[in-house]
């Protein structure tokens, strides 16, 4: 079974899902679900521009969707707070769900987009800043890729000890070839992966620094974010890399230095810390550890509700992104009933 089709009957598993926790929503069904409340996902946040490939479309929702998302929210009863304050309200009486936002990588449109709206709901937000991002050292591989597999109908590369022609001339062998090179990151040495994807991106004319530079948001960018409403900056590591592959030094390096870079350029120490990746591969009990040790409130991106006993090194999230970004979605994913539903199966 291809990428393609795996990837579009997971998205109707999950909208079917959806259309189901909303029907038990409305009829007052399963209210415990929605916990003490949740925090959401996000990444890009800007205009939607219709293109023939975007493997990263999971990734981004227009500013109107997430005005939407947002009065939908309050609609429903949701207090908006800060992620520093989630220890509080979790350890208080407070019964009232709160939504907790946050958004991941610092690119730049979430201070010309996504802060606005924010601003406007006054609703406080955490931006997760990679430092090898923010510094121009490091490479976003999966928006080098985007741009990579468009450039030429054919590429050639050595996922293994061979040259391997990639054939890129139709939308389904572009994804096809994305979900290969994705694998081919995360499942062995991530560092190597990603410098052998930018040699061969730089071969064909194509800077991934500069895709960096033009994407995300640099020292001076994070000081303007980070000096609006409600604003504040989270840690996200140096390389962005999945932390359980790492050795424990590094692991640990990760986590230091980018608290160490983020109080550099604010002037203030992040209290949060938002795990690459995020999912149960990318993060082991371990790494949980050495976030709570230095006194960081962590997130992941495994998803589900807040419950009262929470473990505040590894706390879930809820992705609002491109595929499900309608109100009535992100009220249904709110509702907690899709997770508990996953977990009855």
């Amino acid at each position: 079974m291809s990428a393609v089709v795996k990837r579009l009957i997971k998205r109707g598993v999950i909208a079917g899902g959806l259309a189901v926790a909303r029907g038990l929503s409305a009829g007052g069904l399963m209210r415990g679900a929605r916990g003490r409340g949740a925090i959401f996902t996000l990444h890009h946040v800007r205009p939607f521009v219709p293109a023939v490939f975007s493997p990263n479309a999971h990734l981004e929702i227009t500013p109107q969707s997430l005005d939407a998302a947002l009065s939908r929210l309050k609609r429903d009863g949701y207090r908006f707070i800060a992620l520093a304050d989630l220890p509080a309200h979790l350890a208080s009486d407070d019964r009232r769900p709160v939504a907790v936002f946050t958004l991941d990588d610092a690119y730049r449109d979430n201070l010309d987009h996504a802060a606005p709206v924010f601003v406007h709901h006054g609703a406080p937000f955490t931006v997760f800043a990679t430092e090898g991002f923010v510094k121009r050292t490091h490479s976003l591989w999966w928006e080098t890729l985007a741009a990579l597999l468009q450039e030429k109908p054919w590429l050639i590369f050595e996922f293994e000890d061979w040259p391997e022609r990639i054939h890129l001339q139709t939308p389904q062998q572009m994804q096809t070839a994305f979900a290969r090179f994705a694998d081919f990151v995360q499942s062995g040495d991530e560092a190597a992966a990603v410098a052998e994807i930018d040699r061969v991106a730089r071969a064909e004319g194509l800077d991934p620094l500069a895709l960096t530079d033009r994407l995300t948001l640099d020292a001076a960018g994070l000081e303007a974010l980070a000096r609006l409403p409600g604003a504040s900056i989270g840690a996200h590591t140096v390389s962005h890399r999945a932390l359980a592959r790492l050795s424990d030094a590094d692991a640990e390096a990760e986590i230091v230095r980018s608290v160490e870079a983020v109080e550099a350029i604010t002037g203030i120490r992040p209290s949060s810390f938002a795990y690459p990746y995020g999912d149960r591969r990318a993060v082991s009990a371990r790494d949980m550890r050495l976030a709570g040790g230095h006194g960081l409130v962590a997130v992941t991106t495994r998803p589900g509700t807040l419950a009262t006993d929470a473990d505040l090194t590894a706390l879930p999230r809820i992705s609002i992104n491109g595929h499900f970004q309608a109100p009535g979605d992100v009220a249904a994913l709110a509702s907690g009933i899709p997770f508990r539903l996953m977990k009855a199966r």
